[in-house]
């Protein structure tokens, strides 16, 4: 498939299957790109072509990846590439958690987690950038978490790669001012999707959780205007404000009992 006589600017966006990554699709297409979706999901990925097809004439491209696999961002950005596609927004959206003992976790489980998190957020990133700088625009949006702001014990290696990610982001919204690119970090906090479920942790409650449909709106306006990082909602911002001033020992105590057993 070649459609390089489409004008329409493309995004690519991982984890497109569900939450997140889904609504901001939905947000992409009505503001008038065509996407490249990427998941492990195909019959979802597929159903979210037929219904922005039909509802904004989008044209979104279905590519399935496991992106726990090392070689996917290569391989993802060769088949964009040869479909005569240049990607003009990258959104890093695909994660997930995992809440246990560090002790008791498989490494290949603990592998997987920084691949898909981070390695592959980093990788997409380096294959893209150099294009968009020659370009001189392009639009990048790393989704990191209010997780950032505190170490989490029993979900320790979660909480370390988003932490990561808020620093990796912020990094390169400096390295990029003046190329006509921008790198935007959006950190939703307790969100209506499935990483609870994934993750293993209990259900949350509808207090000061947000749907994902908000934070994608508000991660998406952060993005158009260039923003360095945005917080998802008054009631994380704060809660992110307040983790600041209060000491880590007492944060650690706190989150080992909402996630410990």
């Amino acid at each position: 498939m070649n459609i390089q006589d489409h004008n329409r600017p493309v995004a690519l966006i991982t984890g497109a299957s569900a939450g997140i990554g889904r609504e901001l699709a939905r947000l992409l297409a009505q503001h008038g790109y065509d996407l490249v979706v990427t998941g492990r999901r195909i019959d979802r990925l597929e159903e979210l072509r037929r219904e922005l097809g039909a509802e904004y004439q989008t044209r979104v491209i279905p590519l399935r990846a496991d992106l726990a696999d090392p070689r996917s961002p290569d391989r993802l950005v060769a088949d964009i590439k040869n479909m005569g596609l240049s990607i003009e927004v990258l959104i890093n959206d695909a994660g997930f958690g995992k809440i246990g003992d560090y002790s008791e976790f498989p490494w290949p489980t603990t592998q997987d987690m920084i691949q898909v998190n981070l390695t592959v957020l980093m990788h997409l990133t380096r294959l893209v950038l150099p294009d968009m700088i020659t370009r001189g625009r392009g639009k990048i949006l790393n989704v990191g978490s209010t997780a950032a702001w505190l170490p989490g014990p029993y979900m320790a290696v979660y909480y370390a790669v988003k932490a990561a990610v808020v620093s990796f982001s912020e990094a390169l919204w400096a390295e990029t001012r003046g190329t006509g690119v921008t790198v935007t970090c959006l950190c939703p906090g307790p969100t209506h999707t499935e990483f609870h479920q994934r993750a293993g942790m209990r259900e949350i409650g509808p207090l000061g959780v947000m749907t994902a449909s908000d934070v994608a709106a508000i991660g998406l306006r952060a993005m158009e205007r260039g923003r360095r990082l945005v917080v998802a909602g008054w009631r994380n911002a704060l809660t992110t404000a307040i983790m600041n001033l209060v000491p880590h020992r007492i944060l650690l105590i706190a989150v080992s009992r909402i996630h410990g057993r």
